[in-house]
């Protein structure tokens, strides 16, 4: 995973974080939150697996969201195929990126 930080202009408290993860099928991401809003969108998509559930299909083009403290995440990949996200987090600075939920 690349991170780019930079402060948020007007907000001390606040900074803006960029990433794109890359995911290879038989991977897990735990489930997690944000102490922030996490927008971004699904650069290449491919199957993934939530604990309990179907496969599905996380799209290409498809946008993301989840908002300050949501838990979410807890997913394999499948594939075929890696998974790509792009993201950028507008979080509060000096606190983790991921807090991880069991």
């Amino acid at each position: 995973m690349e991170l780019k930080r930079v402060d948020l202009s007007g907000t001390p408290n606040m900074e803006v974080v960029s990433s794109v993860s890359t995911f290879k099928p038989g991977d897990e991401f735990p489930r997690h939150l944000h102490h922030g809003v996490e927008a971004g969108y699904v650069v290449q998509g491919t199957m993934v697996q939530l604990p309990g559930q179907a496969p599905t299909m996380m799209a290409t083009g498809a946008p993301i969201l989840n908002l300050r403290d949501a838990v979410h995440g807890g997913f394999k990949v499948l594939g075929p195929g890696n998974l790509i996200l792009f993201t950028v987090h507008t979080v509060d600075k000096g606190k983790p990126l991921y807090d991880w939920v069991k």
